[in-house]
C-alpha cells in the first residue's frame, strides 16, 4: 500500500494536483496515509472524519432525506461526501468513503465489509461498491488500498 501511496504523493506534486477526503468507516485512516510523505501538504488540503450521519448533515450538507432513503452506507452518500469534500476545500480530487467495517452494523443487503469509495474531480466521478472480507482493521486497510487504487484511475 505504500508503494502506491508513494507514487500518488510524487504524480499530486508532479500534476500540481489538490485532493481533500471525507472518512467514514476508515476513521481518518486514509488521511494518515496520504499525509505520510513530506511535502503532502502541497496536495492534501483536508481530510473529515464524518462517523456519525449528524456530522455527514452538518459538515458534508448530506441531506437527512438522501441517508434515511439510501443508508449511510451507499453510492449515493459516498458521492455526496466525495463532492462536498471536494467543495469545501476546493480540491482537484474529493475521495468519499462510508461502509461497515465490523464487527456490528450489518444487514442482510449490506453484510460487513461492505464499502462504497467515491472519487470526484471537476467533471467526473466514479464510486465503486466492494464486499471486503476480514476484521475490522482489515476492512479498513482494504478500504483505504481501493481508494488510492481509485484515485490513481485519475492520475
Amino acid at each position: 500500500m505504500e508503494l502506491i501511496a508513494r507514487k500518488i504523493h510524487t504524480s499530486l506534486i508532479k500534476e500540481g494536483k489538490t485532493l481533500a477526503v471525507a472518512e467514514s468507516c476508515t476513521g481518518g485512516s486514509l488521511s494518515q496515509l496520504l499525509t505520510t510523505y513530506s511535502g503532502s501538504s502541497s496536495y492534501f488540503l483536508l481530510g473529515v472524519v464524518a462517523y456519525s450521519n449528524k456530522a455527514k448533515e452538518k459538515i458534508l450538507k448530506i441531506p437527512a432525506q438522501i441517508i434515511i432513503k439510501n443508508g449511510a452506507v451507499s453510492q449515493a452518500v459516498a458521492k455526496r461526501m466525495a463532492r462536498a469534500v471536494r467543495k469545501i476545500s476546493g480540491a482537484d480530487f474529493g475521495i468519499g468513503i462510508t461502509g461497515i467495517a465490523g464487527p456490528t452494523g450489518a444487514t442482510t443487503d449490506k453484510p460487513l465489509g461492505t464499502v462504497f469509495i467515491a472519487v470526484q474531480t471537476k467533471n467526473k466521478i466514479l464510486c465503486r461498491r466492494f464486499n471486503f472480507k476480514g476484521n475490522r482493521s482489515l476492512v479498513r486497510k482494504k478500504s483505504c488500498q481501493e481508494a488510492l487504487r481509485l484515485l490513481k484511475i485519475f492520475l
